[in-house]
């Protein structure tokens, strides 16, 4: 029977906020054919599939789409990897192999933007307009939607929502970090969600680092991942 591991990532300051990621470690035990299901039974924005931990040849997949590439699941399975022994240099999802750094607590990938969904960028004047929007601007169904709250030091108030991608607002979403980053060509520190932090710079080359902290909130055998 698949393990399931629970993870929070990109927890913020004081143990607030973080994106709950499913990660079944042995994904092999999961049939293809059936991952999708399991995603979408669990409803986490992501859920992981890990095919081989030593090589960090992983898939991905929302509860309504796979993707290529996202970011805090590539954060939050590097973490849990490291966590389990395997030194994991690089990751490798469809969209290309992705370096892992660690530092501390804290743990980092890098891949190209251009590898994330094709998130807008809505930008207002004030925080406070970010956190009173009720759900995504009409019209858009992948977007972020964010304003400086301290465009000095490079700290970013955002919120994304993604229905496109069956994830009506996501609490910390790594991809749309490095598309940010990647556009205003600056590290950044994300506040999304409910109080989640993620970190994100430009890298030399046109890759974008993004990083966090990642806690584990539970761990379970999973009975559903058979046919």
């Amino acid at each position: 029977m698949p393990t399931l591991h629970v993870l929070k990532v990109f927890v913020g300051e004081g143990g607030g906020g973080g994106n709950p990621l499913g990660v079944f470690l042995d994904g092999g035990e999961v049939p293809e054919g059936a991952r999708q299901r399991v995603a979408a039974s669990l409803g986490f924005s992501e859920t992981v599939f890990v095919d081989d931990a030593g090589r960090g040849e992983l898939r991905i997949f929302t509860p309504q789409a796979e993707l290529p590439f996202a970011g805090h699941p590539l954060v939050g399975t590097a973490w849990l990897l490291l966590r389990e022994g395997h030194e994991v240099q690089a990751l490798r999802p469809p969209a290309g192999e992705v370096a892992v750094r660690r530092d501390g607590d804290l743990v980092f990938v890098a891949g190209r933007p251009e590898w994330a969904p094709p998130f807008e960028h809505l930008r207002l004047e004030h925080p406070g307009e970010v956190e009173a929007l009720g759900g995504p601007p009409e019209g858009h169904d992948l977007v972020g939607v964010w304003a400086w709250e301290d465009e000095r030091a490079g700290r970013v108030r955002a919120r994304v929502f993604a229905p496109r991608l069956g994830i009506p607002e996501d609490e910390a979403t790594g991809s749309h970090a490095a598309r940010l980053a990647a556009l205003l060509g600056r590290p950044v520190v994300i506040r999304q969600g409910r109080g989640s932090e993620i970190l994100a710079r430009p890298l030399p080359g046109g890759a974008v680092e993004v990083g966090g902290r990642t806690v584990q909130a539970e761990k379970r055998e999973y009975p559903g991942g058979r046919p």
